[in-house]
């Protein structure tokens, strides 16, 4: 995977791909060793871009993403300026008094975990971003039920004889929470509790998110790629954060063994595709 910021155009697909042109298609990178879907370095939801790259710790995200910012912006490195607010969430500064992206208001958001760095920006909406780590968490429900709803934690209650699938859904939830909270402005200091989602049991429909033995079993190796697993649906919130009706939130594998959810609300200007479906770029 290139290091280089901006989103890199799809090309014209032939063949097999032409077969799944109604999926949604992301830009991928170079195949993995592996033999596992390829990581998502690039893609977009409606007015939002989501762009993905290598992570070390230590390294500078902020600069990483000015980079990114400057070329998707057109706009020279030197004049994109990062800003924080009172709490510490970036801020994308006019530049001469003047907004950018064609007319419309940015705002960026970016997160990182493990060996990945997650960006996006967004015109005309507040965005926030999370990737995590898929790892064991043998405290999942311990953290639900101090920490969310009591509705979450009745949900994930039931993935307690799976342990990799409570994983999945405990960081299903967490990534929404986190992504929206972002956005608001106030991040996790504003509580988890104070946003519930409804968690659907992929066992109901015979799908199970959590099968991957590293095998070769036939299926279309893409398949998390083109058909991204759908975020929990938001059914309360507190009135600081609006309606869940004016929250889009979609989620997506951004590599093997990540989870990544951006959560967007328009601002006063109205949003293009208010649907949220994948665009092709």
């Amino acid at each position: 995977m290139s290091d280089a910021g901006g989103i890199a155009p799809v090309r014209e697909r032939s063949g097999a791909a032409q077969r799944h042109s109604r999926r949604p298609y992301f830009t991928l990178a170079g195949r993995s060793p592996s033999n596992r879907p390829p990581p998502v370095n690039s893609l977009r939801f409606d007015a939002v871009a989501c762009r993905l790259w290598p992570y070390r710790r230590g390294e500078s995200a902020e600069a990483r993403v000015r980079a990114w910012l400057s070329e998707a912006l057109g706009r020279a490195e030197s004049e994109i300026a990062l800003t924080r607010d009172a709490r510490g969430r970036p801020h994308l500064a006019p530049i001469d008094g003047e907004s950018m992206g064609n007319g419309g208001e940015i705002d960026v958001n970016w997160s990182h975990s493990g060996d990945w760095l997650l960006a996006a920006y967004a015109v005309d909406a507040r965005v926030g971003v999370d990737i995590e780590w898929l790892r064991p968490r043998t405290t999942a429900l311990a953290l639900a039920r101090r920490f969310f709803a009591p509705e979450e934690t009745e949900a994930l209650a039931r993935f307690a004889d799976a342990p990799a699938m409570l994983e999945r859904q405990f960081v299903r939830l967490w990534c929404a929470k986190e992504a929206v909270l972002k956005a608001h402005g106030h991040g996790l200091s504003f509580g988890l509790e104070k946003l519930r989602f409804a968690l659907d049991d992929p066992r109901d429909d015979g799908r199970d998110d959590d099968h991957d033995d590293g095998r070769d079993d036939g299926r279309d190796e893409n398949r998390d790629l083109a058909e991204p697993p759908a975020p929990p649906r938001l059914v309360a919130c507190d009135p600081a954060l609006g309606a869940p009706h004016d929250w889009r939130l979609r989620a997506w594998t951004p590599a093997p063994d990540y989870l990544a959810t951006v959560a967007w609300r328009a601002t006063d200007r109205s949003e293009s595709h208010p649907r949220g479906e994948p665009a092709y770029f």
